[in-house]
């Protein structure tokens, strides 16, 4: 399995405004979460192309985090900016 606590906390506490580890509500947390899953689900399929489950579960990832970059942008462009280029999307 990819997900463990630890990475789990990593990814939070870096990429949360308040850098607490316990701050899984942030939309910066959960962006960073997403993009994570979502690099593991894409290296899955690179290996195993047929596999039609993961990749609908990928779709619903992306669109997923595609809604909460929308929030994030429409409520404050500077958070929404700094995610975009601590996670390298949108290059």
């Amino acid at each position: 399995m990819y997900w463990n606590s630890e990475i789990k906390a990593e990814l939070i506490a870096r990429h949360s405004p308040r850098h607490d580890p316990k701050d899984t509500g942030s939309p910066e947390a959960q962006i960073a979460l997403l993009t994570y899953r979502i690099q593991e689900i894409a290296n899955h399929l690179k290996e195993h192309p047929k596999d039609f489950s993961a990749q609908r579960g990928l779709f619903r990832l992306v669109g997923q985090r595609k809604r909460l970059l929308a929030y994030l942008k429409r409520k404050d462009i500077e958070r929404y900016r700094t995610i975009i280029s601590a996670l390298g999307l949108r290059a």
